[in-house]
C-alpha cells in the first residue's frame, strides 16, 4: 500500500520536476516522509497520522 501512496501523492507531486541531484532528491522525500507520518490522516487508521496512533499505541495506560 505504501508504494501505491508514494506513487500517487509523492511522486505525481514531482511530475514534470527534473531531480538529477540526488541530495534534492532526498530533501524532498524526507519531507514527504514527514508530511506522511505527521500531518497526512490516514483512512485505516481512523483519520489518525501513524505518528498519533503510535503514540496513543505506546502511552501507558492507567
Amino acid at each position: 500500500r505504501s508504494h501505491r501512496i508514494d506513487a500517487e501523492e509523492f511522486y505525481r507531486m514531482l511530475a514534470g520536476i527534473v531531480i538529477d541531484d540526488t541530495g534534492v532528491f532526498n530533501d524532498k522525500l524526507r519531507e514527504w516522509e514527514d508530511y506522511y507520518n505527521y500531518h497526512r490522516p490516514h483512512g485505516a487508521l481512523s483519520g489518525q497520522t501513524p505518528y498519533e496512533r503510535l503514540k496513543q499505541k505506546t502511552q501507558t495506560r492507567v
